[in-house]
């Protein structure tokens, strides 16, 4: 069996760091210098020669910087002779790009999958593309998991009794109703509207919400007007306590501040594709670790197992 070497770049070397644990495998060092034009080298100090190569590098912010540094050592494991490169990618961020809705739009979902499979990726493992298509933008094999099972398993730590699962949108409305299935509670959706990036309206709430506790779930928060508007809304017919969820916590333009400011509001469940900010930390905020999930994940992967059956049997 070809020796499992993992790398990480600089977007979230403590989730890397976390999953080598579990792997019971070093984090292989690199180097990412950047010169006095502003370009960038890398150079992967560990022996790829017919290993099995794992780069974990999330797209945070900054997304342009770390997907650069990416391709950089995906390159470097390919000039280095690798047998295979997997890259572990907890956060896709230009899934949300996936759609021509506006004349000579480009579509980056498709561009920078084109981008990872020319560098050399032999496959994919991410979490929670943004929809479903993203995943047929790539040449090469994609591993696409989830965190409903996570998540799921948070929650049915709470009293659950008057509770419904809310998804803000009809586009995640089936991801919601499979979270809601795994604690045994109804769903609503909202009937929403974007404007712009950062402009929702949200005109109704599909589904019986008054007087319930509610569970808001989404597959990512990024500057927070969906789940604000939202929450009002929910306000507007009489809800009670309010619990928010999602797998990727951008928490972009103080929305995490902004969202734990509302009253009605008793926690913020995430997960770690992205890292959090120190600074931007609430006393409301759990974050749940994806490093179990994509350490099996990886495993799978190496001993040519099926990674589907992993999460179809959680």
């Amino acid at each position: 069996m070809r020796e499992i070497v993992v790398f990480s770049g600089s977007s979230h070397p403590d989730l890397a760091r976390e999953i080598c644990e579990r792997l019971q495998v070093p984090l292989s060092p690199s180097i990412t210098e950047r010169f006095t034009n502003d370009c960038l080298q890398v150079q992967l100090q560990a022996n790829c020669r017919e290993r099995d190569v794992y780069i974990v590098q999330t797209l945070s912010a900054p997304v342009q910087e770390h997907l650069m540094e990416l391709l950089l050592m995906i390159d470097a494991a390919r000039g280095a002779s690798a047998a295979r490169i997997t890259v572990v990618m907890p956060f896709y961020a230009y899934a949300r790009s996936d759609k021509k809705d506006a004349p000579r739009i480009s579509i980056g979902g498709r561009l920078a999958a084109d981008l990872l499979a020319t560098a050399g990726a032999s496959r994919v493992l991410t979490m929670a593309m943004h929809s479903a298509q993203v995943h047929g933008f790539f040449s090469v094999p994609v591993d696409h998991l989830h965190a409903l099972f996570d998540l799921a398993e948070h929650f049915k730590r709470s009293d659950l009794s008057n509770t419904v699962v809310v998804s803000p949108d009809l586009g995640y409305a089936k991801s919601a109703a499979a979270f809601a299935r795994r604690l045994d509670l109804s769903v609503a959706v909202g009937a929403k509207q974007r404007f712009a990036d950062d402009v929702v309206k949200i005109s109704a709430i599909i589904g019986d919400v008054a007087g319930r506790d509610i569970i808001i779930v989404d597959d990512e928060i990024a500057g927070g007007a969906t789940v604000l508007e939202l929450i009002e809304r929910l306000r507007d017919v009489g809800v009670g306590r309010i619990r928010v969820a999602c797998t990727h916590g951008l928490f972009g333009r103080h929305a995490l501040e902004r969202i734990a400011a509302q009253p009605d509001v008793d926690e913020i469940v995430t997960m770690n594709t992205v890292p959090i900010q120190a600074e931007g930390v609430s006393e409301k905020l759990t974050v749940l670790s994806v490093a179990p999930a994509l350490a099996q994940a990886m495993q799978r992967i190496h001993d040519g197992e099926s990674v589907s059956e992993l999460f179809h049997a959680g």
